[in-house]
C-alpha cells in the first residue's frame, strides 16, 4: 500500500510537489481553502466580461544610452553564465548544509558569479544613465532588498527576462496552474478544495494527521506548502521550527497595492508591460525597506494584458491592472489605498494621452496587505516572500525540514530556493525528493 501525503496548499509550490510526489508513487492528497488551485496565481472573472490573473507579471524594457547595446550584450553574456551555474549548481539544492555547494564547479565559478559584490555596483560596471540604470535595478526590488544589498549573482534575472524573454499563455497565467493541476491528476493526485487544514496532529515526534473540518485524516507524511510561519501555527509552540522573535527579524520581500480594472474603451499608446518610474528608485526603495511608509512619490508597473489577448475583456474594452510595491505590514485603508489609485490613473493619463479615464472605468476592484493576510495567511501581507539578501540565502533560509517532526516538510517562496514561479516550482520538486528519506511510523492508514 502506498503511503499516504498530504500537502496544504494549492499554490504553485504545492501542485509542484505533489506531481513529483504522485509520479514517486506516493497517495498524494492537496487540501486548500480556496475553492480553486493558484494560491497568489488564481484568477477571478467578473460578471461584465472580464478574466483577471492576480498574481504579477513583468517587463524587460530594451536600451535607451549611446553604446548600451553592446554593453547589454556583455551584461548579459556574464549573467548567461551566472543564470546557467545558479540553474544547474544552487537551486536544486535542498539546502540542509553548506557543504552541498562545495563542489569543483562552484569554487571554480566564484570570482565570475560575483558573489561578494553587491548588483548596484555591478549594474554601474556597465551602465552610466540613470534610467537604464533604474530599468536594470527596478526588478531586484521584488527580491526583497534594495540593489546594493542584492548579491550581484541575481543579474540572473535579467539574463531570464531579457534573453530567454517573458512569456504569456492565451488565457491568461492561470493557463499554467491548470496544466499544473492536469498534471497532477494524472499522475492521481487528489485535490480536496474549499477545505482548510485547522492543525497538524503529532505524537512523539511524528505527524500523525491533520484536522481538516473538525475530522482527523491520518498521513504517513506532511508537506506544508501554506505560508511557513502560517503553518507553524497548526503545531504546538515547541514543535515549531522558528520563534515569531525569528520572523521578527527577518527582511521581506514587498508586498503591494494591486488595482484590477476594466475599461470600456481602448487605451492607445498602452503595451502590454508598462513601467512607470518617473520618480525616484531609491526613494521608493526606501519607503519599502527603512522607513516602512506609504511613498511620497511611487513607482508602478502597469499591465494591459488585452493588448496581447482578446479573450480576457470584452470587444472594445482594456483588462488592466496597476501593482505598486509596499512595505508588508504597512496599514492599507481603502482610503489611503484611493490616493494612490488617483496618483497612477493621473499618470496613466499622462503617458497615453487620454483625459477622464475615470469616466471609462466599468469595472474596479483594490487588493493590497491586508487582502494578502487574508486569503493566503501570508506573514504581514508579504507578496514576495522571503528577500534574496546574503543573510537569507540557501542553508540561511527557512529550514525544508521541521527539526522536531521528522516527516514535516516545508515547500515554497519562504523557503528555498526563494520568491517567484520557477523557484516555487523547484521548491516543489525539492521537497518531494526529500519523501524518500523519511522514515514514517505511523500505522497503516485509513482511506479518506
Amino acid at each position: 500500500m502506498p503511503k499516504k501525503i498530504a500537502i496544504i496548499g494549492a499554490g504553485i509550490s504545492g501542485l509542484s510537489a505533489a506531481a513529483y510526489a504522485a509520479n514517486s508513487g506516493y497517495d498524494v492528497h492537496v487540501f486548500e481553502k480556496h475553492t480553486s488551485p493558484g494560491g497568489r496565481a488564481r484568477q477571478f472573472k467578473t460578471e461584465n466580461g472580464y478574466t483577471f490573473d492576480m498574481g504579477p507579471s513583468w517587463y524587460w524594457m530594451p536600451d535607451i544610452e549611446p553604446g548600451a547595446g553592446k554593453k547589454l550584450d556583455e551584461f548579459m553574456q556574464a549573467a548567461k553564465y551566472k543564470y546557467e551555474v545558479g540553474m544547474q549548481e544552487f537551486v536544486h539544492k535542498p539546502c540542509h548544509s553548506w557543504w552541498e555547494f562545495m563542489s569543483p564547479k562552484i569554487a571554480k565559478s566564484a570570482l565570475k558569479l560575483d558573489l561578494l559584490t553587491n548588483f548596484r555596483s555591478y549594474v554601474g560596471k556597465y551602465f552610466s544613465h540613470p534610467y537604464l540604470k533604474a530599468l536594470m535595478e527596478f526588478p531586484v526590488i521584488f527580491l526583497g532588498a534594495s540593489p546594493k544589498d542584492i548579491p550581484a549573482m541575481y543579474s540572473l534575472m535579467n539574463y531570464g527576462g531579457y534573453t530567454l524573454g517573458t512569456w504569456y499563455p492565451m488565457g491568461g497565467f492561470y493557463e499554467l496552474i491548470l496544466a499544473m493541476k492536469k498534471v497532477g491528476e494524472k499522475q492521481g493526485v487528489k485535490y480536496h478544495f474549499g477545505h482548510a487544514v485547522e492543525k497538524i496532529v503529532t505524537k512523539n515526534n511524528s505527524a500523525q494527521a491533520l484536522i481538516v473540518d473538525g475530522k482527523e485524516i491520518m498521513f504517513d507524511a506532511i508537506i506544508a506548502s501554506s505560508d511557513y510561519h502560517h503553518s507553524e501555527t497548526l503545531l504546538d509552540t515547541d514543535q515549531k521550527n522558528y520563534s515569531e522573535a525569528y520572523w521578527e527579524t527577518r527582511t521581506f520581500a514587498p508586498s503591494c497595492l494591486i488595482y484590477y480594472l476594466g475599461f470600456n474603451t481602448k487605451i492607445p499608446n498602452l503595451k502590454h508591460h508598462t513601467l512607470f518610474f518617473e520618480n525616484d528608485l531609491d526613494a521608493h526603495i526606501e519607503s519599502i525597506y527603512i522607513s516602512k511608509s506609504w511613498p511620497e512619490k511611487p513607482l508602478f508597473y502597469a499591465c494591459c494584458p488585452s493588448k496581447t489577448d482578446p479573450n480576457i475583456a470584452p470587444k472594445g474594452h482594456e483588462n488592466v491592472f496597476l501593482l505598486m510595491p509596499l512595505a508588508p505590514g504597512i496599514v492599507d485603508a481603502e482610503d489611503t489605498r484611493e490616493v494612490y489609485f488617483a496618483e497612477m490613473i493621473s499618470r496613466l493619463e499622462k503617458h497615453t494621452g487620454m483625459e477622464n479615464l475615470l469616466a471609462h472605468v466599468d469595472y474596479k476592484r483594490s487588493y493590497c496587505v491586508s487582502n494578502f493576510v487574508q486569503d493566503y495567511n501570508a506573514y504581514k501581507g508579504n507578496a514576495y516572500g522571503l528577500a534574496n539578501t546574503l543573510k537569507q540565502t540557501a542553508v540561511l533560509k527557512p529550514s525544508i525540514k521541521n527539526k522536531n517532526i521528522e516527516n514535516l516538510l516545508y515547500t515554497g517562496q519562504l523557503t528555498v530556493p526563494g520568491p517567484g514561479v520557477p523557484p516555487s516550482i523547484i521548491s516543489g520538486k525539492i521537497v518531494a525528493n526529500e519523501l524518500k528519506n523519511i522514515k514514517t511510523k505511523n500505522p497503516i492508514n485509513k482511506p479518506l
